[in-house]
């Protein structure tokens, strides 16, 4: 522990903001910045309840425009920022957290998805936690009784059963990441990184216990927050399931969300040359006409990533739409195809004018 704080002074010696303080009875920094991690999820105390339902003082909820799709999971996201610090504003990328943040992802499944609030099992808690050395990444399984979640290194498998919203009858075999597919999924520059707290995937409205208010101004007005403009005049990204937002807008939000951790160049996938992020402006980098660089028979004996005007002739849609291993795109987080999102997909190549009209 106290390596850990000196090399956290040491880091505040080169300019840093000031030291953040753990509040007596509140979130346990130190857990936080030890050298490894805590074996079981409460002894950070990020909760004050032992089912983590309810957030410990400086535990804010917040929400993202398009999230990514993990086999329909439902998830529960909170930032804990240490006092005396603040989150500092970038208009790309994830925002700048300060040293002592914990990053907090819940993923839960309703027993039935027409009736979301009743019967809500949590099956895991992911927590991102950044250090003086950068950021670490630990997953945690609930026990049945849902008291407790436990540290699960080597990843685990759920069988989880559940009513979709159409009414059905599902099974998922669904899997919690061990630590080396967490580094995979989140690295960035060859280290972890955040990936869906961006300023444009927050400017959103959240409903807080104080009522509705858009996510960067209510982070600017509790203080989390520095250096961020009015939300009118920060980037947004639009909600992929909301029809009265643009397809076109609606699909790349969703490859943003779903691909570009892996699909951009500077993550593991950048030797595809196929770069998904909000950001690419490249049509032949989104995949319009490109051939794969290696796809083999998850090309599924197409030719070009995507066909404009044909969904059916566009690899992008068929990997998206296959739930085999070698051939599915997401290779990891999802075991089951996302129907909704690979229509949309499918909708906005078919949308798109062939080349020459």
């Amino acid at each position: 522990m106290k390596r850990v704080f000196a090399a956290f002074a040491a880091l505040l010696a080169l300019g840093a903001a000031p030291a953040p303080q753990a509040s007596p009875g509140g979130v346990a920094l130190d857990v936080l910045l030890a050298e490894g991690p805590a074996p079981r999820l409460s002894d950070y105390r990020l909760f004050a309840d032992a089912g983590g339902r309810k957030p410990n003082a400086r535990v804010t909820p917040y929400a993202l425009n398009t999230p990514l799709f993990s086999d329909y999971a439902e998830k529960f996201r909170f930032v804990y920022v240490p006092p005396g610090t603040k989150v500092r504003y970038r208009a790309e990328g994830a925002l700048d957290f300060p040293v002592g943040t914990a990053l907090v992802k819940t993923f839960a499944y309703p027993a039935d998805f027409r009736r979301p609030d009743q019967n809500v099992r949590y099956l895991e808690t992911r927590l991102l936690i950044r250090k003086p050395e950068g950021w670490t990444a630990q997953a945690y399984v609930w026990n049945a009784d849902q008291t407790e979640a436990v540290l699960k290194r080597a990843g685990a498998r759920i069988d989880v059963a559940f009513t979709d919203a159409r009414g059905r009858e599902r099974r998922i075999d669904y899997g919690v990441p061990n630590q080396n597919q967490c580094k995979e999924c989140h690295q960035l520059d060859r280290a972890i990184q955040p990936l869906g707290p961006k300023a444009r995937n927050l400017n959103g409205d959240f409903r807080y216990a104080s009522g509705v208010e858009n996510q960067l101004a209510h982070w600017t007005k509790a203080g989390l927050l520095e250096g961020a403009p009015k939300p009118a005049a920060a980037p947004r990204t639009a909600r992929w399931d909301d029809p009265a937002e643009p397809l076109e807008a609606r699909a790349r939000a969703y490859l943003d969300a779903n691909c570009a951790h892996c699909h951009n160049p500077r993550a593991v996938a950048s030797n595809s040359g196929l770069f998904l992020q909000w950001e690419e402006t490249n049509p032949v980098a989104l995949g319009v006409g490109k051939r794969p660089v290696a796809a083999g028979r998850g090309s599924g004996g197409l030719e070009v990533g995507i066909k404009p005007g044909d969904p059916d002739a566009s690899i992008l849609a068929h990997r998206m739409a296959s739930d085999e291993p070698g051939v599915m795109m997401p290779e990891l987080g999802r075991t089951v195809t996302h129907e909704e999102g690979v229509k949309l997909i499918r909708d906005w190549i078919a949308g798109m004018k062939p080349h020459g009209d």
